[in-house]
């Protein structure tokens, strides 16, 4: 009795198949003239709190009104940034799934894994750059030393004995100290944390030297006193930390890193839905509100066209992939 039914049964239960995702098709159409006509979805690789979900939360909160649509704000964590931003990649090129992408997953990531499971140049199209944070170096209050060429003219005579910490194996704090370790040619010790919180106890307990952290979150501790601020990231010093002096500015390594974080779409969105989403980006990094945001915070408000940021991600993608496996850096 099965035999007799089982081909009859299974062609029914295809025409069901075909006609439902028919159905399907028919209710959701890709209509690049009309888009938005439904929500979108804004992927943020990591938890609820850190810089991709601040920067996703504003950029939603702001593009609601002006498309007319709901942007519904998905953190999507795992692997550190490297779940959220392959889900990101494989989603349909329709306009409907976007992503926070950053110097973290589009820029460090190629240099600390061999297989990654996306490419940020062929899997993604900028929509537009959002802001960029810097790290500040501190130092636990106990150092002896208090500017960053004495920390590194103790480590050419003390090789190994500094020690500084990370927010673990491959994150920005790592990479920072780890390059200018490595261009300023010193033997430091890593001590990885599960996390910011973590590393600041043992810098307050003077149980570790130093720590290359997101300027943002170090202006707390600098501005109580209970570290000492010795330099920062970027090329240039930084309005958060007026008087405190970029690595570069020093002399004693060629650093020029920031943290930035942009707007990406997956590629093969359509051209005139990326016109949109540009449009609309450059509409909400002029408003004021958006502006003294990011500022309260250390964050400067990006002021590049598509195309410089476009070739400034390409740029860093190359360089820190060469700069991470030159100092031995690999991810957790």
């Amino acid at each position: 009795m099965s035999k007799l039914f089982s081909a009859p049964l299974a062609a029914s239960l295809v025409c069901a198949s075909l006609l439902g995702l028919a159905s399907a098709a028919a209710q959701t159409p890709n209509d690049v003239a009309n888009w938005p006509n439904r929500p979108i979805t804004l992927i943020a690789p990591q938890p609820a709190g850190g810089g991709f979900d601040t920067v996703a939360r504003v950029v939603a909160d702001r593009m609601r009104p002006i498309i007319g649509q709901t942007i519904v704000v998905e953190n999507r964590t795992g692997a550190g940034t490297r779940v959220g931003t392959q889900a990101a990649a494989r989603a349909p090129a329709d306009g409907y799934t976007l992503m926070i992408g950053a110097l973290s997953n589009m820029a460090l990531n190629p240099g600390l894994y061999d297989n990654l499971s996306y490419d940020p140049i062929k899997d993604f199209k900028l929509v537009g750059m959002a802001v960029t944070w810097s790290y500040t170096l501190v130092a636990r209050k106990g150092l002896p030393m208090n500017s960053l060429k004495e920390v590194i003219a103790y480590a050419k005579e003390n090789p190994g004995k500094l020690t500084y910490a990370s927010a673990g194996m491959g994150s920005g704090q790592h990479i920072a100290a780890a390059v200018t370790e490595k261009l300023s040619g010193v033997k430091l010790t890593h001590v990885p944390y599960r996390g910011s919180q973590d590393a600041y106890q043992d810098i307050l307990g003077e149980r570790v030297d130093l720590f290359f952290d997101i300027s943002s979150a170090a202006k707390s501790q600098v501005d109580a006193g209970t570290v000492k601020a010795l330099a920062v990231s970027s090329k240039e010093r930084q309005p958060i930390h007026p008087d405190v002096p970029s690595v570069f500015e020093t002399g004693v390594a060629p650093l020029d890193m920031e943290s930035w974080f942009g707007l990406f779409a997956p590629a093969g969105t359509p051209e005139p839905i990326l016109v949109k989403l540009r449009a609309t980006m450059a509409k909400i990094m002029t408003m004021p509100d958006v502006q003294e945001l990011f500022a309260k915070s250390g964050g400067q408000v990006s002021k590049t066209s598509a195309a410089e940021a476009e070739a400034k991600v390409r740029n860093d993608i190359e360089r820190w992939t060469n700069l991470i496996r030159d100092a031995g850096v690999k991810g957790d």
